[in-house]
């Protein structure tokens, strides 16, 4: 298979696959529709646990290092059913890659209580509890590691080992 069939086979799955719904679109800088979409966390429950990034920003030095330490780790997030949330005071947020809108993300900030111009890490379980909470970067395998000692994900494990 040549790369764009990847590619687009890629993006099929990721849109999908995406916890989101549709909700508006908007024109973005190249004239193209960008849909938005909207977010909300009890989606989630019993199906994905969520690992929250809030940020003031893209730009923003805590944040760039925190991507990076789990840039490498994507496998790690399919094989554990992590659902990535970047949550952004000024620029667009996004949920897996597929951006949503600001009131998706607004309810996320005032729900964890997090302050526009603060940096905050949040695990979510598959309960819809926190399971950990950090104001600095984490490494993914610290993350991973957590998730892997909860019993829900040891049983998950269990049972992928017997298919």
């Amino acid at each position: 298979m040549n790369n764009s069939v990847l590619i687009s086979l890629s993006l099929l799955a990721c849109i999908a696959l995406s916890p989101v719904s549709k909700a508006n679109t908007v024109q973005g800088s190249t004239n193209h529709a960008i849909k938005m979409s909207s977010f909300n966390l009890s989606s989630q429950k019993w199906k994905s646990r969520v690992l929250l990034v809030f940020a003031p920003s893209a730009d923003n030095h805590t944040y760039q290092q925190q991507m990076q330490l789990l840039q490498k780790h994507t496998g790690g997030f399919a094989d554990r059913d992590l659902v990535l949330v970047q949550v952004f005071a000024t620029d667009e947020s996004y949920v897996n890659r597929q951006p949503i809108d600001e009131s998706s993300a607004a309810k996320l900030r005032e729900s964890f209580g997090v302050d526009k111009e603060n940096f905050r890490l949040i695990l979510v379980g598959k309960d819809g509890g926190v399971k950990r909470s950090d104001v600095t970067t984490v490494q993914a395998t610290a993350i991973f590691d957590q998730i892997d000692a909860m019993p829900m994900r040891q049983q998950e494990m269990q049972e992928r080992r017997r298919k």
